[in-house]
């Protein structure tokens, strides 16, 4: 429902803070959220449709050092070599871990939504569901061996993620992202590593990678769908 501006009190706004936490978004996250509230809250003060009570005085809207994520190939390789055949939903996590370091860190939303048909003559085209950018990328073998793992007939679907296009899209997504990272996480301390281990570390990894391997930012940044170099 819409929120009119004059409940919109910093009573709301922890609220919404403790929302965002409990929905696992990251503190960087949660402020950029709340610094757009804020411009958007201000502006409406200056044009007279509010008066300024100060919401935001008891939320978070500063920026944190991010933790790096990223970890070397051999660490990779590592996740990559593991005999996970013990344990079905630990390999299917490792299996999609590997297919977004496969392509160049494709982030887990965009590999939930590929469709058979983005899949063709030995390219894989796709819109990045954050920015709407176009990206293709070569289809390789290991991307390939993935897909042949996993049984998706009758599916419109490459991965095996949203399962029943009859359902909540969205929210099969997000119980496959939830399980994909749990596992993960798991198999991180089984290696040792001192970060835990998610998807998006597959992505943080393949862009570190490559410009270890001196490949230009603007190929790697362009490679990642980012607006900006800067970004990167």
């Amino acid at each position: 429902r819409d929120i009119p501006f004059d409940n919109i009190d910093s009573n709301l706004m922890m609220e919404y803070e403790q929302y965002l936490k409990s929905n696992d978004i990251c503190p960087n996250s949660t402020s950029y959220y709340m610094r757009n509230l804020r411009a958007m809250y201000n502006r409406a003060v200056e044009k007279e449709l509010v008066i300024q009570r100060y919401p935001f005085k008891h939320v978070y809207t500063g920026i944190d050092k991010t933790v790096k994520r990223a970890v070397p190939a051999k660490i990779i390789r590592q996740i990559r070599d593991m005999d996970l055949s013990h344990d079905s939903s630990l390999e299917y996590a490792r299996d999609l871990f590997m297919f977004s370091f496969y392509t160049r860190g494709m982030s887990f939303i965009d590999m939930a939504y590929l469709k058979k048909s983005n899949l063709q003559n030995g390219f894989l085209s796709y819109r990045r569901k954050k920015t709407n950018q176009q990206l293709v990328i070569k289809w390789e073998k290991p991307m390939q061996e993935i897909i042949d793992k996993y049984d998706t007939i009758g599916s419109s679907y490459l991965l095996p993620i949203i399962l029943d296009a009859k359902t909540d899209e969205r929210k099969q997504y997000k119980n496959a992202a939830q399980l994909v990272n749990s596992k993960l996480k798991k198999l991180g301390k089984q290696i040792g590593l001192p970060i835990p281990l998610t998807s998006y570390v597959a992505r943080h990894a393949w862009a570190s990678i490559a410009r270890s391997k001196n490949i230009p930012l603007a190929t790697i940044s362009e490679a990642m769908g980012h607006d900006s170099e800067s970004t990167t």
